[in-house]
């Protein structure tokens, strides 16, 4: 009977642990502390940034061991500064304005590449008749600031203008109102955001919302100087430390987990994103969901990892462009902790590349509601 006490005993600690690790409280026992990490978003909360905040709201750091809190960024905060003032451990951003703060000597390393391609536009009413590039000479051209126009000067030089001579660079707020109240005369747009919030505006000509086909929409993809957008960087003595590259990893792993649960669960994902408070409606953040999909997926090496291809394009045309007054180098970047949480979720079963990838189609409505 002695035996049979002490194998039913044991036999109930073991639940007990059981239980431990799928998150119920067990008397006597207390999960693993979590580590704190902090993470600068790019800007404020909309669908931009929904893997990350999905990979929270679905517990995907908490099962990593880390208690992530996502810090929102808007037009006064400097991403790169509150890294290297050591405020965040990751950041988000472009990454031109990573080489451009290397260019500074700033020691930042982006450690992966969320987003595969561009989303930045140039935009313009059919009625202004600036319908190539090269018109832009002599006009109002909305830019933004805070690292976020190097796509924009860049194209003006390529096409034979000086942006500080040659085009009337107006500093744009991050909105389409200056655009549709014609005091610019071409305006700066992400396909995710500032696109959308003109497709959500009645045309007072119409009556109806503005269609694709009453505006010029220039690419910087297709004008040859599209840059890498979104990605995650760190402090380069930081991720020095193999400690802290192992916390990457964890951090890496499971914010890719969130994108790819976005990419299959985009409804769901804009309304995580929308729980948090965001300044545009549901409505504009299901288009957003959509559009930044399609700068993540497909991703021919997996997400997160670094096209080397791509980051040569935007080095040369950084440089080129006098984005940077130095060339880049390769430090600036470095694929292995994207690889190793990209391999984990391999094994794991999850589809990192997204190849049969297809926009959904997403319908606008007045104000994006």
């Amino acid at each position: 009977m002695k035996k049979r006490r002490w194998y039913l005993a044991g036999t109930a600690l073991v639940v007990g642990v059981a239980l431990s690790a799928t998150g119920f409280a067990v008397a006597g026992l207390s999960s693993p502390a979590l580590t704190k990490v902090n993470v600068q978003l790019k800007w404020v909360t909309q669908s931009q940034f929904a893997g990350y905040y999905a990979a929270k709201a679905k517990g995907y750091y908490t099962a990593a061991g880390l208690d992530v809190n996502l810090k929102v960024g808007g037009p006064t905060i400097v991403n790169e500064q509150t890294v290297l003032s050591k405020q965040a451990e990751f950041g988000v951003n472009w990454f031109p304005s990573l080489l451009a703060n290397r260019d500074q000597g700033n020691n930042l390393v982006n450690i992966a590449q969320v987003f595969a391609r561009s989303g930045t536009t140039e935009v313009t009413f059919k009625k202004s008749g600036i319908d190539t590039f090269a018109k832009m000479r002599g006009k109002k051209f909305g830019v933004w600031i805070f690292g976020n126009e190097f796509e924009q000067r860049a194209a003006l030089v390529k096409y034979g203008m000086n942006p500080d001579k040659d085009v009337n660079l107006v500093q744009q707020q991050f909105d389409m109102v200056a655009f549709l109240q014609g005091e610019i005369d071409a305006a700066s747009a992400m396909t995710y955001n500032e696109l959308a919030q003109v497709l959500e505006t009645k045309n007072p000509a119409t009556g109806q919302l503005y269609k694709l086909s009453d505006l010029n929409v220039f690419k910087y993809s297709t004008l040859g100087t599209a840059m890498l957008q979104d990605g995650i960087f760190v402090r380069g003595d930081w991720i020095a430390d193999k400690k802290n590259q192992a916390l990457a990893v964890k951090f890496l792993e499971a914010t890719f987990k969130g994108w790819i649960y976005c990419r299959d669960h985009y409804k769901e994902c804009v309304n995580i994103v929308v729980k948090q408070g965001t300044a545009l409606p549901k409505g504009h953040q299901t288009w957003q969901m959509n559009e930044i999909n399609a700068l993540i997926w497909p991703n021919t090496l997996g997400i997160g990892v670094m096209n080397p291809v791509d980051y040569a394009k935007t080095a040369a045309i950084s440089y080129k462009f006098d984005v940077i007054k130095e060339p880049a180098t390769q430090a600036s970047y470095r694929t292995d902790l994207a690889k190793k949480a990209v391999a984990n979720l391999r094994k794991q079963g999850f589809d990192v590349n997204g190849k049969k990838f297809k926009k959904a189609t997403v319908v606008l409505t007045e104000g994006g509601k």
